[in-house]
């Protein structure tokens, strides 16, 4: 039987042009795999917004990892400032992955 190991999975909602420091605290806490997702739209407390392809002010992203506890620990640490700041989400949840040395 093939086993799996309890890792977390990371999705960090984020205006687009904050992508480079939530990936620089990624880096910083060893997470090392990651992946940037678009988002067109969405909706929240202030409202339903949408991507405005022409000036990208409204642009959305979703940075995905999983890591380690220790490392997702960590990383709460580092981001949580930021939070309320640049209005971002953080969401963590468990996971089963196969070849767990990996994250």
């Amino acid at each position: 039987m093939i086993q799996t190991v309890s890792r977390k999975r990371i999705e960090i909602l984020v205006d687009t042009p904050l992508v480079p420091r939530v990936v620089a605290q990624l880096k910083a806490v060893d997470i090392s795999g990651w992946s940037v997702i678009h988002v067109d739209s969405g909706g929240g407390r202030a409202g339903e917004w949408q991507d405005d392809d022409v000036t990208g002010a409204s642009a959305k992203t979703i940075v995905l990892a999983i890591a380690s506890e220790t490392k997702t620990s960590g990383l709460i640490e580092a981001i949580a400032p930021l939070l309320d700041s640049y209005g971002m989400l953080l969401t963590i949840g468990d996971v089963q992955v196969l070849r767990g040395e990996r994250f």
